[in-house]
Parts: C-alpha cells; sequence; structure tokens
C-alpha cells in the first residue's frame, strides 16, 4: 500500500529560466539530490516532502509526484493503461478530482481529450470498485492529476499543489504590467542581495519586488498566504503534517535586524496600490514608500543593492520618451549608486544600451512571452554626489 513517506520522483515546474532560482531554494531546503532543466527541478522525495516543498517554494509553479510512466502511440493507450492503473490507493471514491495535460505527439492537437480519457480511466475503476461515480470537473478545487505526454512516452503525476505556486496570493491590485510574484522571487534570489544590506526598488510599480524582499528578509513563505493545495486531497493525507510546517513557518519569521527596504514610484496611485498589496502581505511596515521620481529616491549608506524593473516599450510607453529614462538611470547609478549593486530589469536589450554601462552579468528571464535579461552593475564605492533636480 503507498503511504506520503514512500520515495518516487517529484518534479517541481516554473517558468522558463526560473529554474537557477528554484533549485536554489529547493537546495536550501536540504534536498542536495536535486538536478535543474529549463522549466524545472527534478529529486527524490515523498508526498510528505511535497507539502513542505508546496508551503516553502517561491519560484515554483507546480509540484508534481510521480505515480506511472508507459509508452504511448494513442489516446486510447491511456485509457487502457490507466484504467488498469491502482488510483485507488491515492484517491478515494467520493473525491472531487481535475484533470491537466501537456502533450505534445502528432496525433493530438487538443489536451482536453487525453485528459479525458485519463478521466475516464479512474472513473470507470471506481464504478467497477465501489460502484461510485467520482465528482469530476476544470476547477482545481480538490485532487488533480497531470498528464505529461511527448512522442512516445507519457507519465502520469499527481499535482500536489493544485493552483498554482506562481500567484503567492497577496496582490489585490495588479496595476500597470505586474511582474508574476514567482518571476519577482527568482529575480532577488538571482541578485547578490544577501538580506542583510539595504535593498532600494525605484519604480516599484505595484510593489511586487519590494513586497517579495520583505518576505525574504524576513523569512515569510509563500505558503503563509494559502491553505488549499492538491495535496490535501490525497488519500493518507494528515492536517497535523502540514499544520506542523505551517507553525514552524510562523515560529521562524524574522521580526527584527531586518534591511532597509525601500520603494519609490512618481505615481501616486502606484504608491497607493503597492501599499495596499504590501498591507495585505503583511510586510508594510517593513517597507519604506515614496512618492518620488527615481533620481530623488532615498540612498542609505552602501553597501547596498538597487533594482530597476523599468518599462520595455513591448507594451507600455515610447521608445523614446523611454530611451530618456534609461540613459538617466545609467547616469544615476553611475554618478549616486557608489559602493551598490545596481541591476535593471528589461525586456528590450536596444533600450538597455542607452544606460551606457557594462554589465558585469546578463541573467535570462522571461516576463509571460517576453525575453528579458537581468543586467547586473558593479558600482564601485568613492564619493556620492547629490541627485540633480529636477528641471
Amino acid at each position: 500500500m503507498f503511504s506520503f513517506t514512500s520515495q518516487g520522483n517529484i518534479l517541481i515546474t516554473c517558468h522558463k529560466w526560473l529554474s537557477p532560482a528554484l533549485l536554489q531554494e529547493v537546495q536550501a531546503l536540504g534536498f542536495t539530490n536535486s538536478t535543474a532543466f529549463t522549466t524545472g527541478v527534478r529529486l527524490q522525495g515523498s508526498l510528505r516532502d511535497c507539502i513542505r516543498l508546496n508551503v516553502h517554494l517561491r519560484s515554483a509553479s507546480q509540484v508534481l509526484f510521480e505515480l506511472h510512466d508507459f509508452i504511448c502511440n494513442h489516446p486510447d493507450d491511456i485509457y487502457e493503461t490507466l484504467v488498469r492503473f491502482p488510483w485507488e490507493n491515492f484517491l478515494l471514491p467520493d473525491t472531487y478530482f481535475s484533470v491537466t495535460a501537456q502533450v505534445s505527439h502528432p496525433s493530438i492537437n487538443n489536451n482536453l481529450f487525453p485528459a479525458l480519457r485519463v478521466k475516464d480511466a479512474w472513473v470507470d475503476r471506481c464504478r467497477k470498485l465501489s460502484g461510485k461515480r467520482p465528482n469530476t470537473g476544470s476547477a482545481l478545487e480538490g485532487a488533480v492529476i497531470h498528464l505529461y505526454w511527448k512522442e512516445d512516452k507519457a507519465t502520469v503525476f499527481m499535482d500536489t499543489s493544485g493552483a498554482s505556486l506562481g500567484r503567492h496570493g497577496y496582490r489585490k491590485i495588479p496595476g500597470r504590467a505586474p511582474m508574476l510574484e514567482a518571476l519577482a522571487a527568482a529575480v532577488l534570489l538571482s541578485t547578490r542581495w544577501d538580506k542583510t544590506i539595504p535593498f532600494i526598488n525605484p519604480m516599484c510599480g505595484s510593489g511586487t519586488l519590494a513586497i517579495e524582499a520583505a518576505l525574504l528578509a524576513s523569512n515569510q513563505p509563500p505558503g503563509l498566504f494559502r491553505n488549499r493545495y492538491g495535496f490535501q486531497f490525497i488519500k493518507g493525507y494528515s492536517a497535523d503534517w502540514y499544520n506542523e510546517i505551517i507553525a514552524q513557518c510562523t515560529a521562524e519569521i524574522k521580526r527584527d535586524s531586518l534591511p532597509k527596504i525601500i520603494a519609490s514610484d512618481i505615481s501616486t496611485e502606484a504608491i497607493k496600490n503597492a501599499r495596499i498589496n504590501a498591507a495585505a502581505a503583511g510586510v508594510e511596515h517593513l517597507i519604506q514608500f515614496e512618492t518620488a521620481d527615481f533620481a530623488a529616491t532615498t540612498l542609505p549608506e552602501p553597501p547596498g543593492v538597487i533594482l530597476f524593473n523599468p518599462e520595455y516599450g513591448e507594451r507600455l510607453g515610447e521608445t523614446a520618451a523611454l530611451e530618456k529614462i534609461y540613459a538617466r538611470m545609467g547616469d544615476f547609478l553611475k554618478n549616486h549608486c557608489q559602493g551598490y549593486t545596481g541591476y535593471v530589469f528589461t525586456g528590450n536589450l536596444e533600450l538597455a544600451k542607452h544606460i551606457h554601462l557594462k554589465p558585469a552579468r546578463r541573467i535570462p528571464f522571461y516576463n509571460a512571452t517576453i525575453d528579458c535579461r537581468l543586467l547586473e552593475y558593479e558600482m564601485y564605492a568613492g564619493t556620492r554626489r547629490p541627485a540633480p533636480k529636477e528641471q
């Protein structure tokens, strides 16, 4: 009989190029037998390990526990294989479940049909064994089965997350062109910020980067904002395991000796929204919000990290106007941020040329479908000049 402590393959998915940050998180949790690929991390563990991973991970999308893999050349192979699979070891007859699928096969042009074959397999098996028909639907509100089928190999997983982990659950007002919380966390984990020195976020928008920085510095995992996961609907689950992890996370929150975190934006409305989001995350008191042009943002004594996430012309703003903003960012970094490590996250490398500074690192990311870079600039210590007044 399978149990929550039985070992198996775990696949943690993420958005493209977030896997280096995700691997860093996974290894920090003690899973040293893990390997990264472009859109995820593989490791060995148990369903109980999946509970811990779901609560702690900031840059992940789904935590999948492998159940069975098989050769598959036709949708009928899915049904014929999975109707014989012992789903009753993982699901109770009255458990609501849904099926998701990711398929790349010449016989398939719609993922819904393979997902339907998975659903039919468990429904028919359950009817035969118990006389009951389990309730099923598209909403990820109960147990979730995931099918991955590429070429002639298919694998079925229990999706222990359910709804994506990429949205951390605190953001009330997204603002214009918001950054996904998982992406913001991965960007922060990719910088040289050690969570003890000041973190400055000009052009903060809805505040996601500053909020994620405050959560990191205070050691608050995203699982504290959520109480519903796919693992809670798997047979054999005990709420005691989950409650123990939440209690430990709560006890380990840091409340003293936290770094200065400053978020500024020239828009009064943006700062208002960022405050609302920060309050929802419980970290408003950890962030100093300022309504100001980025050049007037308060800069504590170095060392520190300053991170810009400007518009990059794909969705907002005109290129000519943005060229001037990027040039001003470069001047500001060069002339007023000595002793800081500077970062610019952008999806427009042509605009980035107007910064007129040579990046020490170019870290690849995707923001939705936009190919982006996190550019790192080492601003060597020197005498800081006062910021010029705006004309």
